[in-house]
Formats: structure tokens, sequence, C-alpha cells
């Protein structure tokens, strides 16, 4: 299990116990993260028995029915339900991944404990909300927009050839979740000035865009023995990436590039 950002002197202790109702016969147990910045408590883990006849099959259902009809006090991010918007990003038995596409059967080896822990290495809102406000100052920090300096055409929009966008495959996915940025080592030790994997991402999508005209401006911004070159391929961005991307691939073409241009 992956470590996390806790209040100062405090540790993780065993919480409530909410048993399954009397007749249940397919129980799941979900032992899930609880820390309040208002009680003064340490962290915990309470724990949620599920009869798994009465909820859906993915981890965000269980969380929705604790919520709805356990412990209305439990907190957590969640929207679309359908793995586009990245809101329930967590830390779900080990791995972190989006709650609505990770299904209850495939954790715990299928009939085990599944534990629910926020983002790693993040501050901690509430639960299992983290603090993304430094992820999304950075991901504004690289300016993640169309940057020309030509006039646009007056007729029409700016075009590219299918081999041009088809270069953008596999970068214009990324939903900004922060599950590959949060499991990256690299970014645990050095996230104030490390960009993380995420990032980086998303400023290769717009370096290699054929619309964009600042490429120069943008690899300039990069080059930073921190910004870019702490990545030291783990891979654990690409193993984690819940739409199966590749971070460290983009993060290595923007290296690549870099050396490109000294010659």
């Amino acid at each position: 299990m992956a470590e996390f950002t806790l209040p100062k002197n405090s540790k993780i202790q065993k919480g409530r116990h909410f048993p399954a109702p009397a007749g249940a016969k397919r129980v799941r147990s979900f032992k899930v993260y609880r820390w309040s910045p208002d009680d003064g408590r340490n962290p915990s883990t309470d724990t949620y028995e599920i009869d798994l006849d009465q909820c859906g099959p993915m981890v965000l259902d269980a969380l929705i029915k604790i919520k709805n009809e356990i412990d209305p006090t439990l907190t957590f991010r969640r929207s679309c339900r359908e793995g586009i918007c990245g809101s329930c990003a967590m830390n779900i038995d080990g791995t972190n991944t989006l709650a609505c596409t990770r299904a209850i059967e495939d954790c715990g080896k299928g009939n085990g404990e599944v534990p629910i822990y926020p983002l790693p290495h993040m501050d901690v809102v509430k639960d299992l909300v983290p603090d993304l406000t430094h992820f999304y100052a950075q991901y504004a920090a690289i300016k993640p927009w169309l940057r020309t300096q030509s006039a646009p055409p007056p007729d029409r929009e700016r075009l590219q050839s299918r081999e041009d966008r088809a270069k953008l495959d596999g970068l214009y996915e990324c939903i900004l979740c922060a599950c590959c940025s949060t499991s990256c080592p690299s970014y645990w030790w050095n996230g104030d000035r490390y960009l993380g994997p995420a990032i980086l991402l998303q400023a290769y999508r717009w370096i290699i865009d054929s619309r964009d005209e600042d490429t120069g401006a943008r690899l300039d911004d990069l080059e930073d023995p921190f910004r870019l070159y702490r990545c030291h391929t783990i891979m654990n961005c690409t193993r984690t990436c819940p739409k199966g991307l590749n971070p460290a691939k983009a993060i290595g073409e923007i290296k690549q590039m870099m050396l490109a241009r000294r010659g």
C-alpha cells in the first residue's frame, strides 16, 4: 500500500464497523479511509459490509450505497460514472484507479476485503477527497491551449492532415484524474517542482500538435532539471493509467526532442 499525506503526528487508527444486513448472502467488506479536518481526530478506517445482491457492480456503486444508506458523512468525489471526468480517482485495492470503472469482483482477489484510500501523497481535504490545487496549477502553467502567431484562416478552421491528427491519439484522451502522477515516486519526492506524468503528457499533446506555433517556447519552459528531468522511467504512471495511456512514452518523446534541439 502506498503512503499517504496525513496530518502531523497522526496515524491511521481502526474505526467503526458496519455489519451487513441480516440475511445477506453475498457480502463484501470495504475498508474506507476516513479523516475530517473538523473533528480533531486522527485518520481511521471504517469497515462497511455490503450485500452485493443489493448493489451495483462497481466500487463507486458501493461507495454511493454506503453514503445513501449507511453513513451519510462519507465524502468522496464523483460525477460522470463513465470513466470520463476523472472525479472519482482514488486508491482502490492498492492501485490508483477510477471507482466508476473498477469492478468489485476484480478487487481483493474476488472475495477479500477492499481497501479504499485517497490518492497517495496528496493533502487530504476530507475522507477520499485529495487537494488537487497544486496539480491544477501545474496544468495551467503549461498553457494547455493552441498558441499561434499567424492569423487564423478567414473562412475555415485551422486544419491538419490525418497523419498529424493521428499523432494526438493516446494523448488527448487524458482526463486529468491524477492517478498517474500520484503513483510516481519522483512526483512524491519533488512534486513542488517536477510537473509529473499527467502534466507532461498534456504538454506533449500541444508540442506535437501540428497547428500549434509555439513549440520552441513550450520546450524552453520544460528545459529545467526538475520540471521534466526528474522522470526516472519507473513506469508506475503507465501501469496505473485507467485510460490505458502511456505518459512515460510521452515524456521520453519530449526528452528526444530536447536532444534533437541541441544538435
